[in-house]
């Protein structure tokens, strides 16, 4: 069992931090002395005042646990933290300054770690015009759990383990600026420099190894060449989107990369090769429910004949979703998504004896259930990905109990279940594992 002495001293030093924090919120100034009555103090007396940042945050413990064995990993737990985060919110002469951060000791890999959710400045020097300048969490398009336009960094290691589902979202590190009209409005995203997914390595989750041709966890990561050069390593994302006659419509744009390791090099490292995307989307009022369909075309930049089997050929998505409250304080919500593969005869033709050979059309179809009760302080709700073509299946039930204004809890599972351990959630099937929080906000 791994050392929880020094995540037990950090909770007890925050917890010390937050109670004598209380006692300075609020505003300060210089110490003044009484004025006599009848004689009120006058302004130079008074002094400058300073008021400090809106502060909120939350402590957290989680934990979790595989519910069968792993060989590919060294032991069972694979969540332990201890979180503090914290929140700040000032707003500046012509600007508003965002802080989160998370301060985490990691007990399922022994480490502490300080996680920068947010760190930005956000002004409007126009108005039409909004920018916002630093690390920053962001996303559009429609879908449930399933991105096919939204190129912005995923957490999917967070994602499947238990964690809270915000932190799904990786944060980037963009200049983004909005633009507004009568006729349509225009974000514009730079990142200077790559931010890619926190895709299953081997650190914690088990995963197949296309390179090795076999599983591999935290005895055979991969190795990766990795796109970090400032500006000649950026992305460009654009969205141009117009609510027309309560229909959300939108174009998307993106250049950049690949967010996942889509190719290799002789070696056997993976690689980030180039990627565009173009896309387009609508959401509104469908059958007394909420539907939703959405497209993407993804351009492989380094592989637009599709002849290299070392590099992912180029695809077209396709989304189409509904979501509808079917009873009181019960809603339902359904997706079906396909990715087919360009040049698909191209990359069959050319793949090297032996090699697994990926279909041209993979399905996956999505069911949400969310019931709240107890006046919507509990909520219990069920997630499940299914793929009729790869035959295998992700669930994801929880629920959460809201105690009162400061205490939460919530307790899950992800389930992993396939056919054959080359699919995507096949390979994660020895994951499956059962988690709980406890969460105190302040």
């Amino acid at each position: 069992m791994r050392p929880l002495l020094p995540a037990l001293r950090i909770a007890v030093f925050v917890c010390l931090t937050l109670g004598a924090g209380r006692s300075f919120a609020g505003e300060v100034s210089p110490a003044i002395p009484s004025p006599e009555p009848g004689n009120p103090p006058s302004a130079s007396a008074a002094g400058p005042r300073f008021v400090l940042p809106e502060l909120h945050g939350f402590l957290e413990t989680a934990g979790g646990a595989r519910t069968q064995d792993d060989p590919n990993q060294p032991g069972a737990f694979d969540l332990g933290d201890f979180r503090w985060q914290l929140e700040a919110f000032k707003t500046l002469d012509g600007a508003d300054f965002k802080y989160r951060g998370d301060i985490l000791y990691d007990g399922a890999l022994d480490k502490f770690d300080f996680d920068l959710r947010e760190a930005h400045l956000a002004a409007s020097p126009l108005a039409s015009m909004d920018v916002k300048i630093g690390r920053q969490i962001l996303t559009w398009g429609t879908g449930d759990l399933i991105f096919l336009n939204d190129l912005f960094p995923k957490d999917f290691q967070s994602f499947f383990i238990g964690r809270d589902e915000e932190y799904l979202k990786a944060p980037s590190d963009a200049i983004k600026t909005g633009f507004f009209t009568d006729y349509a409005n225009l974000d514009l995203v730079w990142t200077p420099r790559f931010n890619p997914d926190r895709f299953v390595n081997g650190e914690r989750l088990s995963f197949y190894n296309a390179i090795l041709g076999r599983m591999a966890g935290d005895r055979g990561g991969i190795s990766e060449i990795q796109r970090d050069r400032w500006a000649e390593d950026s992305e460009l994302a654009l969205r141009l989107f117009k609510n027309l006659g309560g229909y959300e419509l939108a174009l998307y744009g993106y250049y950049g990369y690949f967010k996942n390791p889509a190719g290799a090099t002789s070696l056997g490292q993976v690689t980030f090769p180039r990627l565009a995307v173009y896309g387009a989307s609508a959401r509104g009022e469908f059958l007394k429910g909420v539907g939703n369909v959405e497209v993407a075309y993804y351009d492989s930049l380094d592989d637009r004949r599709g002849t290299d089997p070392l590099t992912d050929n180029g695809q077209l998505r396709f989304l189409a979703g509904y979501t509808r409250e079917i009873a009181t304080d019960l809603t339902a919500g359904v997706q079906y998504n396909l990715e087919r593969m360009i040049d698909h005869e191209n990359y069959a033709n050319r793949l090297p004896e032996g090699s697994v050979r990926k279909i041209q059309d993979r399905q996956v179809t999505t069911l949400r259930l969310t019931r709240l009760a107890l006046q919507q302080n509990l909520r219990l709700s069920l997630f499940v990905f299914y793929s009729p073509s790869d035959a295998d299946a992700h669930l994801r039930p929880s629920v959460h109990y809201r105690i009162d204004d400061l205490w939460s809890v919530a307790a899950g599972s992800n389930i992993f279940l396939g056919e054959k351990n080359l699919t995507f959630f096949g390979q994660l099937e020895d994951n499956t594992n059962v988690y709980g929080r406890i969460r105190y906000s302040f």
